[in-house]
């Protein structure tokens, strides 16, 4: 199901969030809701093959780049992106997929689905934690 209450009681159980589409400017929802979710304990990691590190943190191009587990994949990336963003998560072996506002894939979903991963689509996640 998606946008479960009961599935994003369990995606906040978790720990390691990789931000797809992080942006280094401070101003944009990409940053600011993955620096709340650090300001609550949660291990941020970002991801954007522009840059090489955001807010003091090493970057990684992609999802297939990061050397440590991820737990949370969440997508700051057009909805036409997200579909390969969830193959990548699988591929990782992320245990959910989180799709931020106005970022919409019935395709991610049946990835996800497919996979056993959770997902949330269209939802923000500072707005659910808070």
């Amino acid at each position: 199901m998606v946008n479960n209450e009961a599935v994003i009681r369990k995606i906040f159980t978790m720990k390691t969030i990789a931000v797809v589409g992080m942006s280094p400017r401070k101003q944009r929802p990409s940053n600011y809701v993955a620096m709340y979710m650090e300001d609550k304990g949660y291990d941020i990691i970002p991801v954007n093959p522009s840059h090489q590190n955001i807010q003091s943190k090493k970057c990684y191009p992609s999802l297939l780049d990061i050397p440590v587990k991820v737990d949370i994949v969440n997508v700051f990336r057009q909805s036409q992106f997200a579909a390969s963003i969830a193959k990548e998560a699988v591929n990782i072996g992320a245990k959910a997929i989180w799709l931020q506002d106005g970022v919409i894939s019935n395709e991610a979903y049946t990835i996800a689905k497919n996979a056993g991963l959770l997902f949330v689509m269209n939802d923000c996640m500072l707005r659910r934690h808070r």
